[in-house]
């Protein structure tokens, strides 16, 4: 009897062992059960928690073209949700001075070739991405409740004409065209000294509209924008350079391929069609 339970132990040991292991194994996978609900609900949070960043498109534009570029920058942005465009809008040559010392953009949109030459022959455009936008014309303003009889650019000499304003012909393409049409006329020399020169054409608008200038020269997309000034007259053909916005792709672009994109889109038909909107022509 003793010899039987004596060989009877192994047995009972190996399955007592079992019954632990067992009891060991159902443990595992009971909190494995009860934890991959967990985990996956933190893997879906960490992915529901950090979404994918719009990539960022810097673009320099000439302030003329800013109500236009907004509207522009909605239905794009619609169209492609991963781009985020950040314009930076000033006088075109300010706009080339940031760029050569080094302002970060992608794209440069001008209101004349000069700048965009400028900053090619420095090597800081693609020479292929280069094109033209759209084209403007210049225009001579006074307020809207002014009673000066003026009627052309030429009557920019006359005594009533205390001040004008126009951009600085150095860093404003306005002014620079305003410039080339009263040498045309052969009269700069009599009016550069009534000349109220400003940063941008925005604010040759504001003197006008305000009436502390008694006239302006500015692009007729500008004028177009404020109630409060009436476009006089059109400079007369040939008086001045085409005026041409061109733009392009920087060779310090962080995104070049975005960037090309975008400036693709600028001249196609739905850009094209809101350029119009806002009195801009298309160079054909």
């Amino acid at each position: 009897m003793v010899q039987g339970a004596l060989t009877l132990r192994p047995w009972l040991f190996l399955l007592q062992g079992g019954i632990h292991v067992h009891k060991i194994k159902f443990s595992v996978v009971l909190i494995l059960l009860v934890l991959l609900p967990v985990l996956a609900g933190c893997a879906n949070s960490q992915k529901t928690s950090a979404p994918v960043q719009p990539i960022e498109l810097n673009v320099s534009a000439a302030l003329g073209l800013k109500d236009a570029l907004l509207a522009i920058q909605q239905a794009y942005e619609q169209q492609h949700p991963q781009i985020k465009i950040v314009f930076n809008f000033a006088a075109t040559g300010s706009l080339q001075r940031q760029i050569e010392q080094g302002a970060p953009a992608d794209m440069f949109i001008s209101a004349a070739h000069q700048q965009v030459d400028a900053l090619q022959a420095k090597g800081l455009i693609i020479r292929e991405s280069r094109r033209n936008l759209v084209g403007n014309k210049l225009v001579l303003i006074i307020p809207r409740n002014s009673s000066l009889q003026i009627a052309d650019f030429k009557d920019v000499r006359n005594p009533a004409i205390r001040q004008f304003a126009m951009g600085a012909p150095e860093t404003v393409p306005a002014g620079e065209y305003a410039k080339q049409v009263f040498r045309k006329l052969q009269i700069w020399d009599q009016v550069k000294e009534k000349a109220v020169l400003s940063k941008d054409v925005l604010s040759v608008i504001h003197y006008v509209a305000t009436g502390n200038v008694d006239a302006g020269v500015a692009f007729s997309t500008a004028a177009a924008t404020n109630s409060e000034v009436k476009v006089i007259a059109e400079a007369p053909p040939g008086s001045h350079e085409e005026i041409i916005f061109p733009g392009a792709v920087l060779t310090t672009a962080k995104n070049p391929e975005e960037a090309m994109a975008f400036l693709d889109y600028l001249s196609s038909a739905p850009a094209v069609q809101i350029f119009a909107q806002y009195g801009f022509s298309i160079p054909q």
